[in-house]
């Protein structure tokens, strides 16, 4: 496989790179962002190897620009950094595996490999529906660029919409994936829900629309008026 190996650590990167080329590899090595930066967009790699602390930035931030540039190349970060809030950090800027130093060269390898079967099929890290976008990372949503202020259970209800936008929820799917299988309260809630989102949605008119399927449940649109094809739809 080829690989780019961004690592500032001389000494550590030159182990691994030996090690890898020893394994087979072609191994491509940077020691800045701005060199690992240039190599992942102007080259094709099957695994990305980012040290997370830089002289000049950090992985994390890298592998989010990647991210937003659409370069979906399977990301592995190493990093001394063992806290759980970097280990999310890291997963929710769109990094795919995370291996803490110290680590034994034959787990890296084994990961490398893991990555490669798994593939690196298109993952947004920022999801949209017309002039909206979703941010799962920093839990933050805007239309047309300006912020919408949504409680906590606002957002994940926008957000199921969202990743299944144009699919018809009903309210049983709807309260399993936004309050859990257990709920053993009423459906009303998802109404209650949908109306509050609804409101807030409708300050921007350029933002979607949660249209109802009567019988069914609800559709997130971009924005259109017309009923969807599986039933009339209304609000309520």
């Amino acid at each position: 496989m080829r690989l780019l190996l961004l690592e500032d650590d001389a000494r550590l990167a030159g182990l691994l790179e030996r090690g890898l080329r020893g394994e087979g590899h072609a191994v491509d090595r940077a020691a800045t962002i701005e060199d690992g930066r240039w190599l992942a967009t102007e080259n094709l790699y099957d695994v990305l190897v980012f040290d997370v602390m830089l002289p000049d930035g950090d992985g994390f931030d890298l592998c989010a620009d990647l991210r937003a540039q659409g370069i979906w190349t399977s990301v592995l970060l190493l990093t001394a950094r063992d806290a759980v809030t970097d280990r999310v950090r890291g997963l929710d800027v769109g990094a795919d595996d995370y291996l803490v130093k110290p680590f034994a060269f034959p787990e890296l390898t084994a990961r490398l490999r893991a990555l490669v079967r798994r593939g690196a099929p298109a993952r947004p890290t920022i999801l949209s529906v017309g002039e909206l976008t979703l941010d799962p990372a920093a839990r933050s949503v805007r239309i047309s660029g300006l912020p919408v202020d949504l409680s906590a259970r606002e957002y994940s209800l926008l957000e199921v919409f969202v990743r299944r936008a144009g699919d018809v929820l009903s309210r049983t799917e709807i309260i399993e994936r936004v309050w859990d299988w257990a709920y053993d309260g009423t459906s009303n809630v998802v109404d209650v829900h949908v109306r509050a989102l609804r409101t807030k949605l409708g300050v921007h008119p350029g933002g979607p629309r949660i249209e109802t399927v009567r019988g069914m449940g609800y559709v997130l649109t971009a924005g259109s008026t017309t009923a969807p094809t599986t039933g009339q739809s209304g609000r309520r």
